[in-house]
């Protein structure tokens, strides 16, 4: 099992499953690639993920009985806990292999990080316990300050919610709003301690009182998760600095330098909050949001909003340049680079989608909108 763990991975997903039917482990793995292609554009292809070593292979184990199979699934990542959490939950979505029903049920996502963490303490107290015995009298308070060095950070719980925070959010004038209790651990390693987790998809109360009461920096990580918490940040409580990680990092794994950076060049949340203001569009287009949310199908309108057609999303990019007059594409799916060139080349006006992937362009023409995006506007058009 050792071979199939990329020599970066992160994290292991471990998973179990039960088929009504004799299937055999290329079966299994044939329904997770062939289930998952498409759900969430090239960024968490398995195939493109795989082939650039982003995750392992997926490893299965197989046994039957009673004319049914039973087994386990194994993936290492090397994506972020997000991306990882994504990739966890489409393999648990596969619902047939071969002729035959199935279910799958994640167990567990391994940290082999912490794992390796773990060991190195352990052999540190080893090697520090051993030392002690050999050393001199004279070297006790030295090894006592090492020790006191290699002691966990202070989190404190905060509030009725039991945050994880630093032991000066109370006492500072300024805080800082991290997303979880790793980030949290991180800035204190750094000796920051006037910071506090939200530690969840909700804005916490406690966050929300605080924010009336204190200057509040925000510090996320630099990847879609990000963006979203800070779009929520934005509207629930009173945000005055916004911090990042460098793009595709997490906060919890930057170092001390990377850290004090992110914050010295933090950015007046007045700067930004223009960026997520809510595009008002016309009452039909909202209705065709919510009409094709969790459907994975893709609407083609002209500009008078008349329908001209309705596809799968995986057949989009092949049938969109085949329709003329499309001034509107609305579609359950991720915006990735190729949609977007497609509908530059169709002149297609707005391509609204329920996320955008990373791109590596981005054109005046088509404007490119999420789900979340859009408000209904008093007739006057897109």
């Amino acid at each position: 099992m050792t071979s199939s763990i990329t020599p970066t991975a992160k994290y292991v997903i471990h998973a179990k499953f039960e088929v009504n039917g004799i299937v055999e482990k290329p079966d299994v793995i044939g329904a997770i690639f062939g289930q998952t292609e498409g759900l969430f554009g090239p960024e968490l292809d398995l195939k493109e993920l795989q082939k650039n070593n982003r995750i392992g292979r997926i490893e299965v184990e197989v046994k039957t009985e009673h004319n049914k199979s039973y087994g386990t699934i194994t993936v290492s990542s090397s994506l972020s806990k997000a991306a990882t959490a994504i990739l966890a939950a489409a393999i648990e979505s596969v619902e047939r292999v071969g002729p035959w029903e199935a279910k799958v049920q994640l167990e567990k996502i391994e940290d082999l990080r912490e794992v390796k963490r773990r060991q190195i303490i352990r052999r540190a107290k080893e090697i520090l316990k051993k030392w002690t015995f050999e050393s001199v009298p004279e070297t006790d308070e030295i090894l006592r300050e090492i020790s006191d060095v290699l002691k966990p950070s202070e989190i404190v719980t905060y509030g009725p919610e039991q945050l994880p925070a630093g032991p000066d959010v109370d006492s500072a004038q300024s805080i800082i709003v991290v997303e979880g209790r790793a980030d949290v651990h991180n800035l204190l390693r750094c000796g920051i301690k006037n910071v506090i987790a939200i530690e969840g998809a909700k804005i916490p109360e406690t966050i929300v009182r605080l924010s009336k009461e204190k200057q509040v920096t925000v510090f996320l990580d630099g990847d879609r998760a990000g963006d979203l918490i800070l779009k929520e940040l934005l509207q629930t409580i009173d945000v005055k600095y916004v911090a990042r990680a460098p793009p595709r990092k997490e906060v919890e794994e930057l170092t001390c330098k990377e850290i004090m950076t992110a914050l010295r060049e933090k950015i007046p949340a007045s700067d930004i909050r223009m960026k997520y203001a809510r595009i008002h569009v016309p009452p039909k287009i909202i209705d065709i949001i919510e009409n094709l949310k969790g459907t994975l199908e893709a609407v083609l309108l002209n500009d008078k909003l008349e329908i001209l057609a309705r596809v799968p999303v995986s057949e989009l990019a092949e049938k969109l340049p085949g329709v003329e007059d499309v001034s509107t594409v609305v579609f359950d799916g991720i915006i990735t680079q190729r949609l977007v060139d497609l509908a530059e080349d169709k002149g297609v006006k707005y391509l609204i989608g329920d996320k955008i992937s990373e791109l590596n362009r981005r054109p005046v023409k088509p404007r490119l909108l999420t789900f979340e995006d859009v408000a209904p506007e008093s007739p006057a058009g897109v």
